[in-house]
């Protein structure tokens, strides 16, 4: 008869100390809740008492800054670019020696 009491009072006080826990951690984080609570409308309070102003113009974030306008586009190729695809089209024997050098004095001069 007292080897079954053992196991059935194990299991009783293993669930009770279980309950106590389970309740402890509840009212615990009630308190927390009903802590933040109280200090959010503290603030609010506190807030509306002060009429709530913007924060001065030094924290305020500085408005941005405006770029200044892009050059313009270029208009096409390069002279550089240019240059090297007439020597490109001239080494590839698409432009006389002539065409070449009347081509180069029209985009140098």
């Amino acid at each position: 008869m007292f080897r079954r009491r053992r196991p059935l009072l194990r299991a009783a006080a293993v669930g009770g100390t279980a309950y106590v826990a389970g309740k402890h951690m509840e009212r615990n984080a009630q308190e927390r809740a009903d802590a933040e609570a109280e200090q959010n409308q503290r603030l609010a309070d506190l807030e509306a008492q002060q009429g709530y102003q913007q924060p001065p113009p030094q924290y305020q974030q500085p408005p941005p800054q405006q770029q200044p306008p892009a050059a313009p586009p270029a208009a096409g190729p390069s002279m550089l670019d240019q240059l090297n695809q007439l020597t490109t089209l001239h080494e590839q024997g698409a432009l006389t020696d002539d065409e070449f050098a009347a081509a180069k004095a029209k985009l140098l001069g």
